[in-house]
């Protein structure tokens, strides 16, 4: 673990090299990897857990393993976890942290309501069209959105570590996650496996294996309403759209031997296709 925090570590820096537009947001997403890691050093069991005698039927029935909407969860840790990325907030982008406070602080945020409205896929997909309608154009990511996203990680991680082998004997055909039920932003498509798509899941962490010429969000597989584009220089990254929900997701294409990517700095390091695809309509 701590080779691979290293490494990604390492891409953060070549990236602030590459891409100084996202210094401070990929000296964040440094800043809570090795928080979370260590988060996840200390942590016994996770709070999330599992019925084991429901995992197969669960997989079979494109159920995730963890229902966070039906089930009831103690956040007491996760909601400390992200106070403390607050914490980062304040270090590295004092003024946008001073208006998350005020938001938090402010006796009508309900922390534990927004976090299970981010499970609902109806409330995101409204979400993504009010933020689409107030995008102003600026490679920029809600931290907020960010810190909620990331205050739940570690301990989600830990399940869908322990369970990683069960799911993949599962054959989970869906698009979201098989371990927490959320969307996928970004994927990945590797050449040594003939060119397999995987989605991964920023929530928990996993990645699964997807069927390449389907849309992940609304299960349209008509070739003629999927489609991509590319940024000219950048060839390695794509994002594959569809014109029948109107959903996008980013692409990394990997060429064979090479080393496994940090899907969270690569995410950071590509937002500017988000706004491309925004200003292209999708969401």
């Amino acid at each position: 673990m701590v080779a691979t925090l290293r490494k990604s570590l390492k891409t953060i820096e070549d990236y602030k090299s590459t891409h100084p537009h996202y210094t401070e947001l990929l000296d964040i997403m440094a800043d809570i990897l090795i928080l979370r890691e260590e988060y996840l050093k200390n942590m016994k069991d996770s709070i999330f857990k599992v019925e084991e005698h429901l995992t197969s039927q669960k997989m079979k029935g494109g159920l995730p393993l963890i229902d966070f909407m039906g089930k009831e969860f103690d956040l007491t840790r996760p909601q400390e976890y992200f106070k403390a990325l607050i914490s980062i907030g304040e270090k590295r982008m004092p003024e946008v942290a001073q208006n998350i406070k005020d938001i938090v602080n402010n006796p009508q945020f309900d922390w534990e309501k927004n976090i299970r409205a981010s499970f609902d896929r109806k409330y995101v997909e409204a979400d993504a069209k009010d933020s689409q309608a107030d995008n102003d154009a600026e490679d920029q990511i809600d931290l907020i959105d960010l810190f909620m996203e990331e205050s739940l990680r570690p301990e989600l991680e830990a399940i869908a570590r322990k369970y990683a082998e069960i799911i993949e004997k599962s054959g989970w055909t869906e698009g979201y996650c098989p371990v927490c039920g959320k969307e996928p932003k970004i994927g990945e498509i590797r050449d040594e496996e003939d060119g397999k798509r995987y989605l991964f899941c920023h929530q928990c962490g996993f990645k699964w294996y997807f069927n390449r010429i389907k849309c992940p969000f609304c299960g349209n597989d008509e070739q003629h309403s999927l489609a991509y584009f590319e940024v000219e220089g950048e060839e390695r990254y794509r994002v594959d759209v569809c014109n029948k929900c109107r959903r996008y997701i980013k692409t990394i294409e990997l060429p064979k031997s090479s080393e496994e990517p940090n899907m969270d700095v690569e995410d950071i390091a590509t937002l500017h296709l988000d706004m491309i695809a925004f200003d292209e309509g999708y969401n």
